[in-house]
């Protein structure tokens, strides 16, 4: 599945792989589980709900959306350390080449394996990638029961806050 990127985007969202259903469809975030575009929205990213088709009307919020791993697997577990490991060079590329405001990591597990930071926590992090400001933020997917549709979009707008006040 194709990167969403643009140079001077504000955020670029990095999830960690493209689920079986996105992979089918060709789109980020495709399944109607994941919660991605609603958080976006109530978080005050867009103005109104995008869905997964739209995904392109991201750009236009200076906004894009990047994997850590390309590969489609039916549950990110299916992902080898070394599969993240590599994920995570190939992202520093990315990121030097379109210099987004932040990187948001959507994916606690994933980040703390590939980038080697295993107390990482929600947030921004001390650590930069390319010298670009980093945030951890829980996975959207509806299969991580341990952030409610509250939280996340609490999560998510302190991101678009901090984003706003260093623009």
């Amino acid at each position: 599945m194709p990167d969403l990127v643009a140079p001077g985007l504000d955020v670029l969202f990095c999830g960690i792989n493209p689920g079986a259903w996105s992979g089918a469809l060709g789109h980020h975030f495709a399944h109607p589980g994941n919660r991605f575009w609603k958080v976006l929205h109530l978080a005050g990213f867009t103005d109104v709900q995008l869905n997964a088709a739209e995904e392109r009307r991201l750009l236009e919020c200076r906004l894009g959306i990047t994997n850590l791993v390309s590969r489609t697997t039916t549950a990110a577990a299916e992902l080898a350390p070394d599969e993240l490991r590599r994920g995570a060079v190939q992202l520093e590329r990315t990121v030097r080449r379109v210099l987004p405001k932040t990187v948001a990591f959507l994916g606690i597990g994933a980040y703390r394996v590939a980038f080697a930071r295993p107390r990482a926590t929600v947030g921004p992090q001390a650590e930069t990638l390319a010298s670009v400001t980093v945030w951890l933020l829980p996975n959207p997917s509806g299969l991580q029961a341990c952030y409610g549709l509250d939280r996340l979009v609490e999560l998510f707008g302190a991101l678009r806050a901090s984003v706003q006040g260093s623009a």
